[in-house]
Protein backbone atom coordinates (compact mmCIF):
# COMPACT_ATOMS: atom_id res chain seq x y z
CA UNK A 1 0.00 0.00 0.00
CA UNK A 2 0.85 3.57 0.39
CA UNK A 3 3.32 5.43 2.81
CA UNK A 4 1.18 8.57 4.59
CA UNK A 5 2.97 11.47 6.16
CA UNK A 6 -0.34 13.23 8.61
CA UNK A 7 1.19 16.57 9.52
CA UNK A 8 -1.37 18.14 12.31
CA UNK A 9 -0.60 19.78 16.05
CA UNK A 10 -4.09 18.12 17.34
CA UNK A 11 -3.05 14.55 18.83
CA UNK A 12 -6.67 13.26 18.59
CA UNK A 13 -6.40 14.11 14.61
CA UNK A 14 -3.27 12.68 14.19
CA UNK A 15 -4.47 9.14 16.32
CA UNK A 16 -7.58 9.36 14.39
CA UNK A 17 -6.10 9.31 10.84
CA UNK A 18 -3.37 6.96 11.73
CA UNK A 19 -5.86 4.04 12.97
CA UNK A 20 -8.05 4.58 9.67
CA UNK A 21 -5.30 4.39 7.38
CA UNK A 22 -3.48 1.98 8.88
CA UNK A 23 -6.70 -0.19 9.11
CA UNK A 24 -7.12 0.23 4.99
CA UNK A 25 -3.34 -1.13 5.15
CA UNK A 26 -1.18 2.19 4.68
CA UNK A 27 2.18 3.22 6.42
CA UNK A 28 1.46 6.31 8.21
CA UNK A 29 3.98 8.28 9.32
CA UNK A 30 3.01 11.37 11.84
CA UNK A 31 4.24 14.92 12.09
CA UNK A 32 3.01 17.30 14.88
CA UNK A 33 5.11 20.50 13.44
CA UNK A 34 6.27 21.80 10.44
CA UNK A 35 9.90 21.09 11.25
CA UNK A 36 9.15 17.57 11.95
CA UNK A 37 7.51 17.46 8.99
CA UNK A 38 10.50 19.05 7.39
CA UNK A 39 12.61 15.77 8.94
CA UNK A 40 10.57 13.28 7.76
CA UNK A 41 10.48 14.61 3.76
CA UNK A 42 13.96 15.08 4.30
CA UNK A 43 14.66 11.13 5.12
CA UNK A 44 11.85 9.45 2.67
CA UNK A 45 9.34 10.58 -0.11
CA UNK A 46 5.80 9.61 1.20
CA UNK A 47 3.11 8.91 -1.31
CA UNK A 48 0.52 11.44 0.06
CA UNK A 49 0.87 14.22 2.74
CA UNK A 50 -1.87 15.50 4.64
CA UNK A 51 -1.46 18.77 5.33
CA UNK A 52 -3.00 20.84 8.16
CA UNK A 53 -2.91 24.75 7.57
CA UNK A 54 -3.11 26.29 10.47
CA UNK A 55 -0.31 24.77 13.18
CA UNK A 56 1.05 27.08 15.81
CA UNK A 57 5.11 27.49 14.68
CA UNK A 58 4.41 27.08 10.43
CA UNK A 59 1.46 26.95 9.13
CA UNK A 60 0.75 24.37 5.96
CA UNK A 61 0.51 26.87 3.56
CA UNK A 62 3.95 28.32 4.36
CA UNK A 63 5.22 24.69 4.22
CA UNK A 64 3.92 23.74 1.22
CA UNK A 65 5.44 27.05 -0.67
CA UNK A 66 8.97 25.66 1.62
CA UNK A 67 8.46 22.01 -0.71
CA UNK A 68 7.40 24.34 -3.59
CA UNK A 69 10.21 26.63 -3.94
CA UNK A 70 12.79 23.49 -2.60
CA UNK A 71 11.72 21.04 -5.58
CA UNK A 72 10.58 18.60 -2.49
CA UNK A 73 6.58 18.99 -3.84
CA UNK A 74 7.18 15.53 -5.82
CA UNK A 75 3.94 13.85 -3.94
CA UNK A 76 0.45 14.53 -4.05
CA UNK A 77 -0.69 17.01 -1.28
CA UNK A 78 -4.39 17.16 0.66
CA UNK A 79 -4.71 20.24 3.09
CA UNK A 80 -6.44 19.97 5.84
CA UNK A 81 -8.81 22.90 8.00
CA UNK A 82 -11.62 23.55 9.92
CA UNK A 83 -11.28 27.02 9.76
CA UNK A 84 -9.95 27.98 6.13
CA UNK A 85 -11.69 30.42 3.35
CA UNK A 86 -12.21 29.35 0.17
CA UNK A 87 -9.12 31.71 -0.67
CA UNK A 88 -7.12 29.77 1.68
CA UNK A 89 -8.23 26.61 -0.50
CA UNK A 90 -7.29 28.59 -3.82
CA UNK A 91 -4.18 29.55 -2.10
CA UNK A 92 -3.62 26.04 -1.44
CA UNK A 93 -4.23 24.72 -4.73
CA UNK A 94 -2.29 27.33 -6.60
CA UNK A 95 0.70 26.43 -4.80
CA UNK A 96 0.41 22.66 -5.58
CA UNK A 97 -1.89 21.44 -3.50
CA UNK A 98 -4.06 18.31 -4.74
CA UNK A 99 -7.24 18.75 -2.74
CA UNK A 100 -8.74 19.97 0.74
CA UNK A 101 -10.44 18.54 3.19
CA UNK A 102 -12.61 20.49 5.56
CA UNK A 103 -12.78 19.47 9.30
CA UNK A 104 -14.14 17.48 11.29
CA UNK A 105 -13.49 14.91 8.51
CA UNK A 106 -16.05 12.33 7.31
CA UNK A 107 -14.57 9.66 6.82
CA UNK A 108 -15.99 8.09 3.50
CA UNK A 109 -14.51 11.51 2.40
CA UNK A 110 -11.03 11.30 3.75
CA UNK A 111 -11.11 7.48 2.17
CA UNK A 112 -12.36 8.97 -1.46
CA UNK A 113 -9.91 11.76 -1.20
CA UNK A 114 -6.89 9.41 -0.02
CA UNK A 115 -7.59 6.97 -3.35
CA UNK A 116 -7.81 9.44 -5.41
CA UNK A 117 -4.56 11.03 -4.56
CA UNK A 118 -3.13 7.82 -4.46
CA UNK A 119 -4.20 7.19 -8.28
CA UNK A 120 -2.44 9.96 -9.30
CA UNK A 121 0.50 9.64 -8.04
CA UNK A 122 2.02 6.41 -9.26
CA UNK A 123 1.50 7.41 -12.87
CA UNK A 124 3.67 10.11 -12.38
CA UNK A 125 6.71 8.11 -10.61
CA UNK A 126 6.60 5.34 -12.88
CA UNK A 127 7.09 7.51 -16.26
CA UNK A 128 9.90 9.23 -14.42
CA UNK A 129 11.38 6.14 -13.51
CA UNK A 130 11.53 4.98 -16.83
CA UNK A 131 12.48 8.20 -18.01
CA UNK A 132 15.87 7.55 -16.50
CA UNK A 133 16.05 3.52 -16.89
CA UNK A 134 17.73 2.64 -19.93
CA UNK A 135 16.03 0.39 -22.40
CA UNK A 136 18.75 -2.53 -21.66
CA UNK A 137 17.76 -2.84 -18.06
CA UNK A 138 13.98 -2.37 -17.91
CA UNK A 139 12.46 -5.41 -16.62
CA UNK A 140 10.48 -7.06 -19.04
CA UNK A 141 6.31 -7.77 -18.15
CA UNK A 142 5.94 -10.43 -16.02
CA UNK A 143 2.58 -12.48 -16.99
CA UNK A 144 1.22 -14.21 -14.23
CA UNK A 145 -1.15 -17.17 -14.72
CA UNK A 146 -4.79 -16.72 -13.69
CA UNK A 147 -5.73 -19.22 -11.25
CA UNK A 148 -8.55 -21.21 -12.32
CA UNK A 149 -11.85 -21.11 -10.19
CA UNK A 150 -14.35 -24.47 -10.32
CA UNK A 151 -17.55 -23.83 -8.96
CA UNK A 152 -19.37 -27.55 -8.27
CA UNK A 153 -23.11 -27.41 -9.24
CA UNK A 154 -25.54 -26.53 -6.96
CA UNK A 155 -26.51 -29.74 -5.66
CA UNK A 156 -22.87 -30.78 -5.01
CA UNK A 157 -22.61 -27.53 -3.11
CA UNK A 158 -25.84 -27.84 -0.73
CA UNK A 159 -25.25 -31.28 -0.14
CA UNK A 160 -21.61 -29.70 1.17
CA UNK A 161 -23.03 -27.24 3.09
CA UNK A 162 -25.40 -29.90 4.03
CA UNK A 163 -22.63 -32.41 5.95
CA UNK A 164 -20.67 -29.25 7.24
CA UNK A 165 -23.70 -27.70 9.10
CA UNK A 166 -27.18 -29.57 8.85
CA UNK A 167 -26.01 -32.07 11.15
CA UNK A 168 -24.90 -29.63 14.00
CA UNK A 169 -26.97 -27.98 16.76
CA UNK A 170 -28.03 -24.55 15.92
CA UNK A 171 -25.46 -22.86 17.85
CA UNK A 172 -22.52 -24.16 16.54
CA UNK A 173 -23.53 -24.93 13.33
CA UNK A 174 -24.36 -21.05 13.29
CA UNK A 175 -20.86 -20.03 15.08
CA UNK A 176 -18.57 -22.33 12.10
CA UNK A 177 -20.70 -20.40 9.81
CA UNK A 178 -20.21 -16.74 11.12
CA UNK A 179 -16.58 -17.37 11.41
CA UNK A 180 -16.39 -18.73 8.00
CA UNK A 181 -18.28 -15.54 7.11
CA UNK A 182 -15.97 -13.55 8.63
CA UNK A 183 -12.61 -15.18 7.40
CA UNK A 184 -13.80 -14.85 3.84
CA UNK A 185 -14.92 -11.22 4.68
CA UNK A 186 -11.15 -10.36 6.25
CA UNK A 187 -9.78 -12.35 2.88
CA UNK A 188 -11.20 -10.28 0.28
CA UNK A 189 -11.19 -6.92 1.87
CA UNK A 190 -7.55 -7.18 3.00
CA UNK A 191 -8.08 -7.81 6.34
CA UNK A 192 -9.51 -3.81 6.65
CA UNK A 193 -11.79 -3.49 9.51
CA UNK A 194 -12.91 -0.65 8.74
CA UNK A 195 -14.70 -1.95 5.61
CA UNK A 196 -16.08 -5.07 7.18
CA UNK A 197 -17.48 -3.02 9.80
CA UNK A 198 -19.27 -1.14 7.14
CA UNK A 199 -19.90 -4.05 4.98
CA UNK A 200 -21.73 -5.44 7.65
CA UNK A 201 -23.38 -3.05 10.27
CA UNK A 202 -21.10 -4.07 13.30
CA UNK A 203 -19.91 -1.28 15.19
CA UNK A 204 -15.87 -1.90 15.31
CA UNK A 205 -15.46 -2.80 19.38
CA UNK A 206 -18.89 -5.10 18.58
CA UNK A 207 -16.90 -6.72 15.41
CA UNK A 208 -13.69 -7.23 17.23
CA UNK A 209 -15.46 -8.82 20.00
CA UNK A 210 -17.61 -10.73 18.04
CA UNK A 211 -14.63 -12.11 16.13
CA UNK A 212 -12.64 -12.55 19.49
CA UNK A 213 -15.53 -15.16 20.48
CA UNK A 214 -15.46 -16.95 17.25
CA UNK A 215 -11.27 -17.85 17.37
CA UNK A 216 -11.16 -15.14 14.16
CA UNK A 217 -7.03 -13.49 14.51
CA UNK A 218 -8.04 -10.11 13.71
CA UNK A 219 -4.58 -9.04 13.81
CA UNK A 220 -3.40 -11.48 11.28
CA UNK A 221 -3.90 -9.45 8.06
CA UNK A 222 -2.62 -6.02 9.02
CA UNK A 223 -0.69 -6.12 12.46
CA UNK A 224 -3.19 -4.13 14.11
CA UNK A 225 -3.58 -3.36 17.72
CA UNK A 226 -6.96 -4.90 18.91
CA UNK A 227 -8.67 -2.93 21.40
CA UNK A 228 -9.44 -4.36 24.87
CA UNK A 229 -13.06 -5.01 25.55
CA UNK A 230 -15.22 -6.45 27.88
CA UNK A 231 -14.71 -10.25 28.59
CA UNK A 232 -16.89 -12.20 25.97
CA UNK A 233 -19.51 -14.32 27.41
CA UNK A 234 -19.09 -17.63 26.28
Amino acid sequence: MASILVVDDEMGIRELLNEILTDEGHTVYAAESAIQARTVREQMRPDLVLLDIWMPDTDGITLLKEWSNSGQLTMPVVMMSGHATIDTAVEATRIGALNFLEKPIALQKLLKTVNKALESAPKQVQIEEAAVMPPSSRPAAEVKPIAAVVVPPSGEYISGIAKMYFDLPLREARDLFEKAYFEHQMQIMGGSMTRISEYTGLERTHLYRKLKALGVDATKSKGEVVPESAPVKQ
